[in-house]
């Protein structure tokens, strides 16, 4: 009887330790994180023209017509859809690995054949590529808007802002989801926010539109300040 006893308190206090020693690791893999993402204040011109919208299909309604756009980060086309079915852009630009932990392969082949009508007519136009390598595809001053959705860490984002700036026209807008600072259920930390300000005070562009989900994730808007 006293052996069982003390073999259930051995076993409790065992559990707390390595209860105790994975809870440190994790804060500790989590504060490493939280120092690698660069912290930016944006100035007073960096927000000037900015408009809080309520979702990302009002800010659909602000974006050119018939224009020239990329959706990076496409998963099975529903935005896809959307921008087509509000935009009715002249060409759209699909970018998308499609292949990794979270997206299938499959998943391409159920948005080339969810447009294929718009495919054959030369209307959309599908890269199948990570979005920082896709980016030569496109000569400089090309695009009239595009929208990221693809992997939302801070490096990622950046990275993106910085390669994809120089492919807009004058006056073009840079779009993107998950202006936010993580999935709380899945527990990613993404980097949105920072990326965006950074590259926003460094590199003289603005906020022009915020949207206000109230569950999804929410999408902002920029440009090159004029």
């Amino acid at each position: 009887m006293f052996k069982s006893i003390a073999r259930r308190v051995l076993g409790t206090k065992l559990k707390a330790l390595f209860h105790d020693y994975y809870q440190n690791a994790f804060r500790e893999g989590r504060v490493l994180q939280e120092n690698s993402i660069s912290r930016v204040k944006l100035g007073k011109q960096n927000i000037l023209n900015c408009r809080l919208l309520l979702d990302r299909q009002s800010l659909l309604e602000q974006m050119p017509k018939n224009a020239v756009v990329a959706e990076i980060g496409v998963d099975q086309g529903e935005f896809t859809q959307q921008i087509i079915d509000q935009t009715s852009p002249s060409c759209l630009h699909l970018v998308d690995v499609w292949s990794s932990d979270r997206y299938d392969p499959e998943l391409e082949y159920v948005v080339r054949r969810r447009f294929q009508s718009q495919l054959d007519a030369g209307v959309i136009r599908i890269h199948k590529n990570l979005s920082t390598n896709a980016v030569t595809d496109f000569p400089n001053a090309y695009f009239d808007w595009i929208y990221l959705d693809s992997y939302h860490s801070y490096e990622v984002t950046r990275d993106e802002l910085l390669l994809y700036s120089p492919k807009m026209k004058p006056g073009g807008i840079i779009a993107g989801h998950d202006y936010e600072m993580g999935d709380w259920v899945n527990s990613l930390r993404f980097g949105v926010i920072e990326a965006v300000h950074e590259f926003c005070r460094n590199e003289g562009w603005e906020l022009i539109f915020i949207t206000a989900e109230p569950i999804e994730y929410r999408s902002f808007a920029i440009r090159k300040i004029s």
